[in-house]
C-alpha cells in the first residue's frame, strides 16, 4: 500500500461551537432539570474520514489530531485510552466495520480550552461521520446524546448536555431539560435582519490560556449537589435562558445584554474565582466602549473566553477590540459567525 492510494470514499462532517450559554450549570445531573439558551457559531469542528479496504492497510484505524500534530493508531476493544481519550472512546463507541480501514483527521480553528464547547463539537462531528459507516442513521438528537454518553458513561466526566445539543442543532437554541439528561430543543426562527444584527453585535474574546476547571469547579459542584435542584443559585440561573430567548425574538439587545450580564454575575456568586481577573479586565474595557452585555463562556474559571454583546456603533466595536488587544497580548478576538446549521455530514466524490 502506498500513501497516494485513493480511498474508497471520503466522509466529511462539521459541527459548530457554542457561545453565550445563559442558564449553564442547569443542564447537569445535580440540577435535575434546567433551561439553557445558547448560540451555535463558526469556526466549526471538522472531521474527515478516508475509507479503505481493510486488507490494504497495515492498521485499521489511524487518527490524525491535526491541531496537536499527532498521528497514531487506535486500538479497539479497550476500556482505557491514553492519547486523546475523548476521540478514542468515541471511535470505540461507534466502531469500524471489520472489512474497512479508516484514516480519521480532526481539526478546528477554535482555540483549545476556550470553554466554548469545542470538545463536544469535535465529538458530535466524529460520531456523525462514523455513523455513516454502519447500518442505520442517528438523528442529530441521538448523535448529541451519544456524544454526551461517551463523556459521562465511558470517561466518567462531569458533563451537561447543552454543548452537544448545540453542536448537533446549530442556530440559536432554547433548551428545556425536563429530567436529566432528557431535553427538548426549540430553535429560534429569526428574520434575516435580526439574524445579521445579532451576528454583527457578538464578539468572542479568547483570554489567551486554556480553561482550567480544576478545584474551583469541584467546589462549586459539591456545593450545588448538597444544595439540591431547587436551590436559589440554580433557580436564578434557569431564569436567564427564557429572558434571553424573549429578548432575541423581540430584537431587544439591551434585554439580551442584561440577561448575559446577570448570568455572569450569578456565576461569580457561585464562586468568585469563576470570573477571573482577565475576564474582569476585558469586561471593563467592553463596558467603557458601550457593550450591552458579557457572558463568561461555559462554567467560568481561569482561562477560557468571554462573549460580548456590542452596541449600535460598529466603529466603537472596532475601537473596543483595539483596546482589548492593547491591554494584553494574550487577549485574542476569535472571528465568529452565527451558524444556521448544526452537524452536517456529506461525502466527497473520489475519482
Amino acid at each position: 500500500m502506498t500513501r497516494d492510494e485513493k480511498p474508497l470514499r471520503i466522509i466529511n462532517s462539521i459541527a459548530p461551537i457554542r457561545i453565550c450559554d445563559n442558564g449553564g450549570w442547569t443542564d447537569t445531573w445535580f440540577a435535575e432539570y434546567g433551561s439553557i439558551f445558547n448560540i451555535g457559531v463558526s469556526p466549526h469542528a471538522e472531521v474527515q474520514i478516508e475509507v479503505y479496504p481493510r486488507h490494504r492497510r497495515e492498521a485499521q484505524i489511524t487518527l490524525f489530531a491535526e491541531n496537536y500534530g499527532e498521528r497514531f493508531t487506535v486500538q479497539l476493544n479497550r476500556d482505557t485510552w491514553d492519547r486523546h481519550p475523548l476521540l478514542e472512546a468515541a471511535i470505540e463507541r461507534m466502531g469500524v466495520p471489520d472489512d474497512l480501514a479508516v484514516h480519521i483527521s480532526l481539526y478546528s480553528e477554535a482555540p483549545a480550552g476556550a470553554s466554548i464547547g469545542t470538545s463536544a463539537a469535535v465529538t458530535v462531528a466524529l460520531v456523525g461521520a462514523l455513523d455513516v459507516l454502519t447500518p442505520g442513521k442517528l438523528t442529530p438528537h441521538e448523535v448529541a446524546y451519544t456524544a454526551q454518553s461517551i463523556e459521562v458513561d465511558m470517561l466518567h466526566r462531569q458533563c451537561g448536555i447543552q454543548d452537544q445539543l448545540c453542536a448537533a442543532y446549530g442556530g440559536i437554541n432554547y433548551i428545556e431539560m425536563f429530567q436529566y439528561p432528557h431535553a427538548s430543543v426549540s430553535q429560534l426562527q429569526l428574520s434575516n435582519a435580526l439574524w445579521w444584527e445579532l451576528n454583527r453585535r457578538l464578539v468572542l474574546i479568547y483570554l489567551g490560556s486554556s480553561h482550567d476547571s480544576s478545584q474551583v469547579h469541584e467546589q462549586v459542584i459539591r456545593g450545588l449537589e448538597g444544595a439540591g435542584a431547587e436551590c436559589e443559585p440554580l433557580r436564578r440561573l434557569r431564569t436567564t435562558a427564557a429572558r434571553s430567548r424573549d429578548a432575541v425574538y423581540a430584537g431587544d439587545w439591551q434585554a439580551l445584554g442584561q440577561a448575559m450580564t446577570d448570568n455572569t454575575r450569578m456565576q461569580q456568586d457561585l464562586h468568585p474565582a469563576l470570573l477571573s481577573d482577565d475576564a474582569h479586565q476585558v469586561i471593563e474595557i467592553a463596558r467603557a466602549h458601550g457593550a450591552l452585555g458579557w457572558k463568561m463562556n461555559g462554567a467560568g474559571g481561569e482561562g477560557g473566553s468571554v462573549t460580548l454583546l456590542c452596541g449600535e456603533s460598529s466603529h466603537q466595536q472596532r475601537s473596543m477590540l483595539q483596546a482589548i488587544g492593547a491591554a494584553s497580548p494574550l487577549f485574542q478576538p476569535v472571528p465568529i459567525h452565527l451558524s444556521r446549521y448544526g452537524l452536517f455530514v456529506w461525502e466527497t466524490h473520489t475519482s
